[in-house]
């Protein structure tokens, strides 16, 4: 029962450890990123992830879209096939 519940935490720990490197920059809420990908601004998540080779059946964790040094990108929680939690920065235009 320990096992179970450690694996999600450290995937949680993980992520937010990751993360907290772009969260510092601002970021889109999730209103902004539809408004930005239907305006033709940033590209769909589908769109980045495929321009990026990686597949539909990725697991996705979470997204977001933030400015990095005046850049947009996606910064992408995924879930590798060996169970590790990573964090892909994908530029979104």
């Amino acid at each position: 029962m320990i096992r179970e519940f450690c694996a999600p935490f450290a995937v949680a720990v993980a992520m937010s450890l990751a993360v907290a490197g772009v969260a510092n920059a601002a970021c889109l809420d999730n209103r902004q990123i539809q408004q930005a990908v239907a305006s033709g601004e940033i590209m769909s998540l589908a769109q980045v992830l495929s321009s990026a080779g990686i597949g539909s059946n990725a697991e996705v964790l979470s997204v977001q879209v933030c400015d990095e040094g005046g850049r947009l990108v996606y910064v992408i929680g995924v879930l590798t096939p060996e169970g590790e939690a990573r964090n892909l920065v994908l530029s979104a235009t």
